[in-house]
């Protein structure tokens, strides 16, 4: 009877042992709330299931012309949506296009050795009403352009390709005319844009050589940029302002496995600029946004917040690789704009960099305006853990009565800093914590 009671307490104690692992403790944001499990899940989307699938030379668009077939293709696009839906197959071969339009149950597939390629002429891409540099107005659609969709995919082995070298060559020349020439005045169209759209993946394809920004979201959730290749010209005629990832007024974001390698800002948080930019209804907040398991080859920041941000929260850059990055986070203060970004996190960061974190105010075409209630901007609970960089400086922060900087932490960091003043001589941050924080073998408190 003993041995009886004692096996069931072993079977009871087992049972509550073995229920235990299977409990996992929940992944919190950094301010504290619960991360939700759709940003876990790693299944890609199969184009199996997306339905019917409609190839491109199925239908009259021809491969192997330099022709621009834009009317084809979107012919192509509005018989699946009005047939219910399905799949645009773009196969093997090279295939010109200027704007496209996506419509509600229509999705995009290119085969492996299939290339859609943007017109090198502008007036390929007509001018709507749309969101760019934190603005809305008329301008320049994308390629690609999907709006009020629910469940859009992009998917395949193939390419996207901007050909977007006249353009870069074109700005170059503007701006040697005139150096106040903006993006919009350079009239360059992007590679993606999608907007006020739920549940969208892009995975596996390679955005290449976009003329302005390579995929820009706007009002958007859910949004997932799967193991992408998105590349532009860093040398030579650069791609300029060439950004690989905008999220503009977006939440609930996952940006995995992908490789950058632009002539600007890699993952970037937007949502408007001005003076009065938190009173329009068409700007608002960055937050839950995942970046992870990521390599960048030459960008300008990995993760960017501003120039054109009001309040970003809730953002997590992890377990990432730099080759040749200007900044791993750099935070932009526009004095014209209040701004607010709190609770990003960066961790397990390994590569080379000229600044690891760089804050200062970001004037550039700047335009204050007098407002007497302008709030003061402020950077706070903005945390670093088990980075291993070699920088050209790592600690690169400059005060400012615009903004105000708070609780910035700093846990489990061994770098090599080539700056001449030694790492955190200045502290412009209230409530700075540094724990095992190795400069140049030299621990710093």
């Amino acid at each position: 009877m003993k041995k009886l009671v004692m096996g069931l307490v072993a079977l009871m104690l087992c049972t509550v042992a073995v229920g235990k692992k299977k409990v996992e403790k929940p992944e919190l944001w950094p301010n504290g709330e619960v991360m939700d499990a759709w940003f876990k899940d790693t299944t890609k989307v199969d184009v199996a299931s997306l339905g019917r699938q409609y190839v491109l030379t199925s239908y009259g668009v021809r491969q192997g012309t330099t022709d621009i077939q834009t009317r084809e293709i979107q012919a192509v696009i509005d018989r699946c949506a009005q047939e219910g839906g399905g799949v645009v197959v773009v196969p093997k071969g090279t295939f010109y296009s200027g704007s496209l339009f996506f419509k509600q149950g229509t999705n995009l597939y290119l085969e492996e050795g299939a290339v859609l390629k943007g017109s090198d002429r502008i007036h390929d891409f007509e001018i709507r009403e749309t969101r760019i540099e934190g603005q809305t107005c008329k301008y320049f659609v994308a390629l690609i352009n999907a709006d009020g969709l629910d469940g859009f995919t992009i998917c395949g082995k193939g390419t996207i390709d901007g050909n977007g070298q006249d353009y870069w060559e074109e700005f170059w020349i503007r701006r040697r005319w005139n150096p106040q020439c903006t993006n919009k005045d350079a009239q360059r169209p992007r590679l993606t844009y999608i907007s006020n759209s739920k549940n969208v993946t892009v995975q596996d394809v390679r955005l290449i050589n976009s003329p302005f920004w390579t995929n820009h979201i706007y009002r958007c959730d859910h949004v997932r940029y799967l193991d992408l290749y998105i590349y532009s010209s860093t040398t030579g005629i650069k791609g300029p302002s060439t950004d690989a990832i905008d999220i503009d007024v977006c939440h609930d974001v996952v940006v995995r496995g992908c490789y950058m390698n632009v002539n600007d800002d890699a993952v970037v948080l937007k949502g408007g600029k001005g003076t009065f930019a938190d009173k329009a209804p068409e700007n608002g907040p960055c937050y839950n946004i995942l970046v992870e398991n990521c390599h960048y080859g030459t960008v300008h920041g990995c993760m960017t917040l501003g120039s054109e941000s009001l309040h970003d929260w809730n953002v997590i850059m992890r377990n990432c690789h730099a080759d040749d990055t200007n900044n791993v986070l750099w935070l932009k203060m526009r004095p014209d704009t209040p701004q607010h970004y709190e609770y990003v996190h960066v961790e397990g960061f390994t590569g080379k960099c000229r600044s690891f974190l760089l804050v200062r105010p970001w004037t550039q075409f700047y335009e204050k305006q007098e407002r007497e209630d302008m709030p003061l901007s402020e950077c706070n609970d903005i945390s670093f853990r088990n980075i291993r960089m070699e920088c050209g400086t790592f600690f690169n922060v400059t005060g400012s009565d615009k903004y105000k900087l708070r609780n910035f932490s700093f846990d489990d960091v061994d770098v090599k800093d080539n700056a001449k003043v030694k790492a955190f001589t200045e502290r412009p941050v209230e409530n700075l914590k540094l724990n095992k924080v190795v400069v140049n073998g030299e621990e710093i408190r």
